[in-house]
């Protein structure tokens, strides 16, 4: 479509550029776009960083992290973790004092209560048919009767507003949880990765700069985010699906470079980002949510 043909108004249809373009200049309407090859993290790259790993670790779920990224963000959870222990404790000793004096109030009142029907007893002669009852000595249901106006809260007088609670502290959770999978997560559990670095003749250009970096280590095809690939857990190499359904499970599940046994629970699959092109195992379409104009 021309030019002309996109920015036409004498149509008595209201085309579909159209109503794009004033979506865009407006600030209403919901945006849905969808995410490029950059906006993709790649297979080889930490969770948190975003950067390629040069101390890979992965975590039983398949989450790629730099080593020193994750060790210091599970510091700072246990950091966090213990500051909120203390606030919650101090918060608790707090509420057990406020019971006590609150008890020692009440049994206090119960026994001044006491004393003052014990005062009130007379010994004299009454006459039960004599109404000697005066009308100032009629208890009065007014509130605001013997002082107690004072005790009422009162809105518009600033002594007499009464004090918001402080907000209550939860008990913290002493686990600390993964970032992406929210589970929890130990620094024993995280599981040193190896990669395989592709062979060839360039040696000047550093690994980590090159576009293709590792390759199996079984197989030697080269990975991506369009391979999957896995994490045997006794040595941390990465290999192919492909390889561990045509090699290793084939071989009775046995390693293919130490010939060590290998159980369901040592192949880790790596979380990989999707490739641009299609959802390889993950969602690309991003969606911005704005106010709609309701006719």
């Amino acid at each position: 479509m021309t030019r002309h043909g996109k920015n036409a108004t004498a149509s008595a249809v209201y085309s579909y550029h159209e109503k794009k373009k004033d979506t865009e200049q407006s600030t209403y309407g919901t945006q849905a776009a969808r995410l490029g090859k950059d906006s993709v993290k790649d297979f080889d790259a930490c969770c948190l960083t975003l950067q390629p790993c040069r101390n890979p670790v992965v975590t039983p779920h398949g989450y790629l992290y730099e080593k020193q990224a994750i060790l210091e963000y599970i510091i700072h959870q246990k950091r966090e973790i213990a500051k909120q222990a203390k606030q919650y404790e101090k918060q608790k000793r707090r509420d057990e004092k406020e019971l006590k004096e609150l008890a020692e109030a009440e049994t206090k009142s119960k026994v001044n209560r006491f004393i003052k029907t014990e005062k009130a007893i007379v010994s004299k002669t009454v006459d039960a048919f004599k109404d000697d009852k005066k009308p100032k000595d009629i208890p009065s249901c007014s509130n605001m009767e013997n002082g107690k106006s004072k005790d009422l809260p009162s809105f518009w007088i600033p002594s007499l507003t009464p004090a918001a609670d402080k907000s209550k502290v939860s008990k913290p959770n002493s686990k600390v949880f993964c970032p992406m999978s929210k589970k929890p997560i130990k620094m024993k559990d995280l599981i040193p990765v190896k990669f395989t670095p592709i062979a060839d003749r360039d040696k000047k250009t550093s690994v980590i700069a090159k576009q293709s970096r590792w390759m199996c280590a079984v197989t030697h095809d080269t990975l991506g985010n369009f391979v999957p690939c896995a994490v045997l857990k006794p040595t941390g190499d990465v290999v192919t699906i492909e390889c561990i359904n045509k090699v290793i499970r084939k071989n009775n599940m046995l390693h293919p470079v130490t010939g060590q046994k290998l159980n369901e629970s040592d192949i880790i699959e790596l979380v990989r980002g999707g490739t641009g092109f299609a959802s390889t195992n993950q969602e690309l379409d991003a969606k911005s949510y704005r106010p709609v104009l309701m006719a």
